[in-house]
């Protein structure tokens, strides 16, 4: 997953400080922690569900429940760390996601394995706005886009390694933990991470920072859960009215929340969101683009990592490796990108080529298992997955920077953050609304191959609509660069 800073203005040392290189490498172990576990349930969802037992609903659960925490509690991290200091809340960020961890290593039921995953949302919401606020704090400008520029690779290898790693921890068995270890193997990562923070990290005093708006914080977490409970549970419980009533009822808050926002504004109170984001074109543009490419692009890896062990027999490990060209597109297509300076080139229009390319993808895999049915190899469906991911990269490389260049200097850490809220609440919609799809067809009676193939076209159809909304953004990221155009 891709994070935004979500910090307020940059504080740069006088000088750089002196521990800045080993502190940053204590900022990507737990980068690397929140984005293996963003996604490594995807391949271990079924063996996860096959040892605890319970519905279909806990593999969505298992996605949804850590991707919701994340978005509500991403809102307000990054302020703790203003309000009582980086490394403080760095420290008891990375202590609780690696408790959480072990939580998720040790739960006996279904209901004990989601709170767990709900935990390491949250204190992964609270642990990872903090390093990106302190590398601007510890080195100096010219170093800061080296450091900034760790995070492409690792974020890359992550992607790439996931599934493959969870794959073969779920083979391996180690230990006899089995899926487990999945989550225990982030036991010696949260350590270290927490060792070097004390070691490493600077120490930085708590900032004038207000104190934080807890009302609209229970606002915006209540109106998410009111939203994603219903669509993963009412599958389950045979859609009962509460359900659409829940969903109505989040509306609603959600609209309080905004109602919120706007008078805590006018009576010189702090809000979480600055409410002059929402009248700029181009930013709630870029939120819906967002919110729909991201529903869409994490619910189809959910669904694909299940039909390959649940549809077509893969065990775990040949699983991930199925995953790989899907991901290595991405990857490549990334480096190609930034390598070419497209995103600054083309601007706009690479978000448009890249759905263009995603959807050809998505294409190209349902045609696939069309023609080749559950006999399907992963040499086969390769070409079309390297296309999707490849489309992927194209949408995102430059998503961020122009949905936020028009954001004034004194929004962009409420923009920065709302916007990476709203990536994560995508996910947790894809794993909710998505995943209800898939399953709901299968107990409809279509058979695996139909129920794919219904869905991929579903998630070609989100993407359309993210090309269609795009067209709100503007053609470039800084204005003066469209003179002429």
């Amino acid at each position: 997953m891709t994070h935004a800073a979500t910090t307020g203005p940059p504080v740069v040392a006088a000088a750089p400080y002196r521990w800045r290189w080993p502190a940053l490498f204590v900022i990507l172990a737990a980068e690397v922690m929140d984005l293996l576990d963003a996604m490594i349930t995807n391949i271990a969802a079924p063996s996860v569900h096959a040892d605890l037992g319970g519905s279909t609903s806990l593999i969505q659960w298992l996605g949804a429940g850590y991707t919701m925490a994340m978005a509500v509690g991403l809102i307000v991290g990054g302020r703790l760390g203003d309000l009582y200091g980086r490394r403080r809340v760095f420290v008891i960020g990375a202590a609780g996601f690696t408790l959480a961890s072990l939580l998720c290593g040790l739960a006996l039921s279904p209901g004990m394995l989601v709170g767990a995953r709900v935990l390491q949302g949250v204190f992964g919401a609270v642990m990872i706005p903090q390093g990106l606020g302190m590398i601007k704090e510890m080195f100096p400008p010219k170093e800061q886009a080296a450091a900034f520029g760790a995070f492409g690779p690792v974020m890359a290898l992550s992607t790439v390694g996931g599934p493959v790693l969870a794959g073969w921890l779920v083979d391996a068995d180690l230990f006899g933990t089995g899926w487990r270890m999945i989550f225990l193997i982030n036991l010696p990562v949260g350590l270290l991470a927490v060792a070097g923070a004390i070691r490493f990290l600077p120490r930085s005093r708590p900032g004038s920072a207000s104190r934080l708006d807890l009302t609209g914080t229970g606002l915006v977490a209540a109106a998410s859960f009111l939203l994603v409970f219903p669509l993963v549970q009412g599958r389950d419980l045979d859609w009962p009215i509460w359900t659409f009533a829940s969903m109505a009822a989040s509306a609603a808050l959600f609209v309080l929340f905004a109602r919120h926002q706007v008078h805590r504004q006018r009576t010189g109170g702090d809000p979480l969101l600055v409410p002059g984001l929402f009248r700029k074109r181009a930013f709630t543009g870029g939120l819906v683009v967002g919110l729909v490419f991201f529903t869409a692009l994490i619910g189809f890896s959910m669904v694909l990592g299940l039909y390959f062990q649940l549809g077509l027999g893969y065990d775990p490990l040949k699983a991930g490796l199925a995953n790989l060209p899907h991901a290595v597109g991405s990857l490549l297509g990334f480096v190609g990108v930034h390598a070419a300076g497209l995103a600054q080139k083309v601007g706009r229009r690479l978000i448009h080529l890249g759905a263009v390319v995603m959807v050809a993808g998505l294409a190209g895999v349902a045609v696939t298992l069309e023609l080749a049915g559950t006999d399907v190899t992963p040499w086969q469906l390769a070409p079309a997955l390297f296309l999707a991911g490849a489309g992927m990269s194209m949408i995102m490389a430059p998503f961020f920077d122009i949905v936020l260049a028009g954001v004034d200097p004194h929004e962009s850490g409420s923009a920065s953050g709302t916007l990476t809220a709203v990536q994560q609440l995508g996910g947790a919609l894809g794993s909710a609304a998505v995943g209800t799809l898939f399953f709901g067809l299968l107990e409809g009676g279509l058979a695996f191959p139909e129920a794919m193939r219904v869905t991929i076209w579903a998630t070609g159809g989100m993407v359309a609509v993210a090309f269609a909304a795009a067209f709100l953004l503007p053609l470039r990221a800084r204005p003066e660069e469209e003179a002429g155009h």
